[in-house]
């Protein structure tokens, strides 16, 4: 059920995230680390639509290979997006690159259109305390490395001493099944605990991240019916860490990953198949709508706080 704040506040809409996935992977196509001027074309299609929904951006520079990659950073206006602030900020991000193989419309284009249409929701009056981040070089050959951008900036937060409520991680949200048997599981046991049918959105995290894990899934739950699972584990569990959140956990902060999990649900991850029209619009909007309530909801103490 959908509290008032949530009625108030506008809806995702389906038909947009659609069409930044087909834009991402339809259109621009595969987006690897070896090509990086589609990276830089990509990096400045986010910039700019930031720019007019009104925020202040920044480009992060970064380099691997002697070649140049930028993160994307946004916040409210009359702030600087790579500044600390005194006060805790909340990080929303998802990476925009792809493996060479595939055109990636899942594996991130999803969560990327998801990101934006959360910034669109926010754009009259998004909250001081948050910080949007679009990541490149997330997937191999930088992936889990220092090399990856979400660790570029984990490293900034790091070393200007900035404080996180937490990381929320946007890894592929957009491929949902209503067939039995469709989600798989890193052990057998797990199906005894777990849904078999994908038709979830599953928040993941290591164990240090529990509470705030917690946090980001109750408040969702209030802004969206979508079901939502979660699982806290030690990262010897395939998978728990397998996004830009590990970036964060390296640096000491709290995150969760939010997805549909990826190759235990999806049969296209990685593959030329991740095209736009495998994915489920109607759903990837309500795990928005959800991502919008919990923001607000990890915010608005820190705004309290004059973040």
């Amino acid at each position: 059920m959908q509290n008032q704040n949530q009625n108030i506040m506008e809806l995702c809409n389906p038909k947009h995230v659609k069409n930044w996935v087909e834009l991402l992977a339809g259109q621009i196509g595969p987006r690897p680390w070896n090509n990086p001027g589609k990276l830089r074309r990509v990096a400045s299609i986010i910039r700019q639509y930031l720019l007019d929904l009104g925020y202040e951006v920044d480009l992060q520079q970064f380099f691997y290979k002697k070649n140049e990659y930028f993160n994307v950073i946004a916040c409210s206006r009359g702030r600087k997006p790579l500044a600390r602030t005194p006060s805790p900020i909340v990080v929303v991000g998802a990476h925009y690159d792809t493996v060479a193989s595939s055109p990636g419309a899942d594996d991130n284009a999803s969560a990327v259109a998801g990101l934006l249409e959360i910034a669109r929701i926010f754009s009259q009056d998004p909250p001081s305390a948050l910080r949007m981040a679009w990541f490149c070089l997330e997937e191999p050959p930088a992936y889990r490395s220092r090399n990856m951008g979400s660790y570029h900036y984990a490293k900034l937060l790091k070393e200007s001493d900035q404080t996180l409520k937490g990381m929320i991680c946007l890894e592929m949200i957009g491929y949902f099944s209503d067939r039995p048997g469709s989600q798989k599981f890193p052990f057998p046991f797990m199906d005894r605990i777990y849904p078999s049918t994908g038709n979830f959105i599953a928040l993941v995290g290591n164990t240090r991240s529990r509470n705030f894990t917690m946090d980001v899934k109750r408040h969702f739950e209030r802004g969206s019916i979508l079901p939502v699972e979660s699982l806290n584990a030690p990262c010897i569990v395939v998978g728990i860490d397998f996004s830009d959140h590990w970036s964060f956990y390296k640096m000491g902060y709290k995150a969760t990953m939010v997805t549909d999990t990826a190759f235990y649900r999806n049969p296209n991850y990685h593959r030329p198949s991740d095209l736009p029209s495998s994915l489920d619009y109607n759903r990837a909007a309500l795990v928005v709508d959800g991502l919008v309530e919990a923001i607000s909801g990890l915010t608005a103490p820190l705004e309290a706080r004059g973040a």
